[in-house]
């Protein structure tokens, strides 16, 4: 049994944002004393070639765990084939007001309403250039609460600029619900004019460094068909380089009548599965090969990153897969995924 198995039920008999800083803690303090072994066993290397990156294994950790990039080195050594840390935002902000994350422990899941609680871009590249990480490197980048969907863009622009040189790759979240209407830039005609002003920053900085970094895009999942059609027909047209399927969902039919099924926030965990899921085999099915998918949502065993996989992404992340299985659900989700080649 893995250290995590012994120390979940007391992080569990925690506040949920208590326990997740105090996880955060005990990785970092693991990889510094050098017992991760004692974590989890890094898996076999799993090769994977996507947006032009090589990653060492298909299997990734989630924006929102590492908001400010503070323990990339920790969980890197893992045995992560990629690290996304954010979202990151401009200007520190503190997000929404606490008690903001609340465990669902029986239906394996999580509610957040953090509201991109980040201590801002300029944090999140000193704790970077510090670092020893030498792996695949995504920053997820979204805009402050007090910013307006009308200059939302000066906010990503910002973020990109000052990240661009650090990335590996870069990762537009406009699908949290937890910043009041940043969902509306998916809608089809905002989001042409929104990923057009992004993607030529995105060619002029590659011309300054000398590196083109690819892009992707992190939708919800609480979207009409109609509304996928019009994201599909944007991403086409612009050129990204993929997509991220998907964010948390606000949708409560899947744990109605439990005692925290009011509270506001997004939902992830087991009861996302199946409505990310068929966002994503929707999204496949409108993009083919053209737009490489990366699947997130409702992963919490070996048999789930393969669902996505056959579901149409090519890559997957997890979150709160971390708080219910730990770090040994990178090596299970590997191995599920090794005879997909």
């Amino acid at each position: 049994m893995s250290i995590y198995r012994l120390a979940q039920p007391l992080l569990f008999a925690l506040d949920a944002e208590r326990a997740h800083e105090l996880g955060l803690k005990a990785i970092e303090l693991a990889y510094r004393s050098g017992l991760n072994p004692l974590l989890a066993t890094r898996p076999q290397p799993l090769p994977t070639r996507v947006f032009g990156i090589d990653f060492p294994n298909p299997v990734g950790l989630a924006a929102g765990l590492d908001k400010n990039a503070a323990h990339i080195d920790a969980l890197g050594s893992l045995g992560f084939g990629f690290i996304e840390v954010g979202t990151i935002t401009p200007r520190p902000q503190a997000g929404n007001p606490k008690p903001r994350m609340f465990r669902l422990a029986d239906r394996q899941a999580v509610i957040n309403r953090l509201g991109f609680n980040n201590r801002g871009v300029d944090a999140l590249v000193r704790n970077i250039e510090c670092s020893r990480f030498q792996g695949v490197l995504g920053i997820n980048i979204g805009r402050n609460k007090e910013t307006p969907n009308e200059h939302a863009v000066d906010d990503y622009r910002l973020c990109l600029q000052r990240v661009y040189p650090l990335a590996t790759y870069i990762t537009i979240n406009i699908s949290s619900p937890n910043t009041q209407g940043l969902r509306d830039l998916q809608e089809e005609t905002a989001l042409a004019r929104f990923i057009g002003t992004l993607r030529e920053d995105q060619e002029r900085l590659a011309a300054v460094h000398g590196k083109r970094k690819p892009m992707l895009l992190k939708i919800a999942p609480d979207l009409t068909p109609t509304e996928m059609d019009g994201i599909a027909e944007v991403l086409l047209a612009s050129g990204i380089d993929g997509l991220i399927c998907t964010n948390t969902t606000i949708d409560r039919h899947v744990i109605a009548g439990h005692e925290l099924a009011n509270e506001a926030g997004g939902l992830s965990g087991r009861p996302l599965m199946a409505r990310s899921t068929a966002v994503l085999r929707g999204m496949h099915e409108r993009l083919g090969e053209r737009v490489p998918i990366i699947g997130v949502g409702g992963i919490l065993g070996g048999a789930d990153a393969a669902a996505k996989f056959d579901a149409g992404a090519q890559l997957v992340q997890f979150y709160s897969g971390m708080i219910y299985r730990g770090p040994e659900l990178i090596g299970e989700c590997v191995e599920a995924l090794r005879g997909r080649w």
